[in-house]
């Protein structure tokens, strides 16, 4: 039982090659930026002239993390 659970943890963040701590420490700054980019396109929606490119320019940057990714 505890196998199976254990397993559960482990074997998506094995696919790209990192420990259950690695992916959640990626996946959490990977989450932290996310919420940057859509704070940006929030303030942008309200105040064009604000953060005219700084979503896009996260999102290709997480693009190109993710892409390269096991």
């Amino acid at each position: 039982m505890f196998g199976a659970i254990a397993k559960s943890f482990t074997s998506h963040p094995a696919t790209v090659d990192e420990s259950y701590l690695e992916h959640a420490m990626f996946a959490s700054r990977f989450s932290g930026r996310l919420l940057l980019a859509g704070f940006a396109a929030l303030v942008h929606a309200i105040l064009p002239f604000c953060f005219e490119k700084t979503a896009s320019n996260i999102i290709r940057e997480l693009y190109g993390e993710v892409a390269n990714r096991g």
